[in-house]
């Protein structure tokens, strides 16, 4: 027998040793990787056995799992943000054509596994958020008429957000905010608004003119009665001298001879013509 034709024949063999282990290190290090997951920051794992919740609470980190058997599932506890605009009518029958919701939420960390059993947490918004908001807000907007509206939209915006808390807060949804952005009303309705607030306006500023004219009456009036009262003070006082003086008069003849006297300025007369200093006159008689 040929001894190369036994080595040809025994190659196969040896690299079929070879390469099967190969494999199976290949496959082992790949189910070990597969088996290996990591939750990142912001989610939450929940493993599963079989297809039944085993743990939903695992936190971020590297989690193993028995291949075949249990899978992990990571769940974004972080905050969601749902937006729609939903058409309502108001107390007095005016169309809201569209408002602007936005809702803010997340979930109890400690309902999870609830959470999936019942609604799932792909669903939450279209089986949860959506026929509630509806009903809710359709039902708070129908208690305003559209101006209250208007003036009380944020007290409207809690009673929405306080409703949806409480409806869904037993599935292990919690609302974190509602924010009613934007009110849409029929453009005619708008217009109405926009003319009343504009003849309010008009109407304020004639009622400002208004007081500050009356304002300035009134201070007229209270000028005219204190000059009136000073007159009439300066009028009594000039009475009471008139008086005082007549009194006097009445008491001495020479009084107004010393009025006289008191008020001259020291100067003598100029004589003019015929005309005699009395005062001259007086001294001459007095010489003789």
């Amino acid at each position: 027998m040929n001894p190369n034709t036994n080595m040809k024949n025994n190659r196969p063999g040896i690299g079929l040793k070879i390469f099967l282990p190969a494999v199976l290190i290949a496959l082992l290090i790949l189910v070990v990787i597969n088996s290996i997951t990591v939750v990142p920051e912001g989610y939450i794992g929940v493993k599963y056995n079989l297809g039944k919740i085993r743990d939903s609470s695992l936190q971020p980190g590297a989690h193993f799992s028995i291949p075949f058997i249990q899978n992990i599932e990571k769940v974004d506890i972080r905050e969601h943000v749902y937006e729609t605009h939903q058409p309502a009518y108001t107390k007095d029958t005016q169309t809201v054509e569209s408002i602007y919701v936005k809702v803010n939420y997340v979930y109890a960390t400690g309902q999870i596994d609830s959470l999936i059993r019942t609604v799932g947490v792909g669903n939450v918004e279209s089986t949860l958020i959506v026929p509630n908001l509806n009903s809710i807000l359709k039902n708070t907007i129908g208690k305003y008429k559209a101006e209250e509206l208007i003036q009380n939209r944020s007290i409207a915006q809690e009673l929405v957000e306080d409703e949806l808390r409480g409806a869904l807060e037993t599935y292990g949804v919690t609302i974190t905010a509602v924010n009613l952005a934007d009110i849409d009303f029929e453009d005619s309705f708008e217009q109405t608004i926009r003319d009343k607030v504009a003849a309010e306006q008009e109407a304020l500023r004639v009622r400002n003119e208004t007081a500050a004219k009356e304002e300035e009456g009134k201070q007229k009036v209270i000028a005219a009665q204190a000059d009136a009262d000073s007159k009439k003070l300066k009028a009594d006082a000039d009475a009471y001298a008139i008086s005082v003086i007549q009194a006097e008069l009445s008491k001495s003849p020479e009084y107004i001879e010393l009025q006289k006297i008191e008020k001259w300025n020291g100067v003598f007369p100029t004589v003019m013509g015929e005309n005699i200093n009395p005062f001259i006159a007086l001294d001459a008689a007095g010489e003789e």
